[in-house]
């Protein structure tokens, strides 16, 4: 699923002269989501790295196992973001204030739909991200309990 996501967004990558990094170390690879939502949501993570980085974009997307389940790390150079939005930034229609600048398109829907289908699967999202020092978000999924939904995250 997240190879999936990177084949979907690398042309956009390569016109900015960005990479984006894979480091998936987690030994379980299977969680129990709907495909097609989780695909969304590395892709959401991805473009805003790409949306949000003035230079070229380096992005390193991990897994590691952990007690309990797994995590999925989305890590950019990008512009980061000041910890008083930290909060905000999953909420629908919010956009980071930028004063007049208004050079990034969208609508502020992506993050509420990462937060949304994180809520949704009973996983957990963090953000830690400071001014100038680019972003990292981390979704903490438990380990698989119904055998009915599973998808593989390094499927193509």
């Amino acid at each position: 699923v997240i190879k999936k996501a990177i084949k979907s967004i690398q042309l956009s990558y390569n016109t900015r002269n960005g990479k984006i990094k894979t480091d998936f170390l987690a030994q379980n690879k299977i969680i129990e989501a709907d495909k097609l939502h989780i695909t969304n949501l590395i892709h959401n993570l991805l473009d805003n790295s790409l949306k949000y980085t003035l230079k070229s974009p380096v992005v390193t997307i991990s897994t590691r196992d952990v007690i309990g389940g797994i995590v999925i790390r989305v890590n950019d150079n990008g512009i980061g973001i000041a910890k008083d939005n930290h909060k905000r930034i999953f909420e629908k229609l919010f956009r980071v204030p930028t004063g007049d600048l208004h050079n990034v398109k969208g609508f502020g829907l992506g993050l509420s739909y990462v937060k949304a289908i994180t809520r949704i699967n009973g996983w957990n999202i963090l953000v830690k991200s400071k001014l100038n020092e680019g972003s990292t978000f981390t979704i903490v999924i438990p380990k698989v309990k119904n055998k009915a939904n599973l998808v593989s995250l390094n499927s193509v």
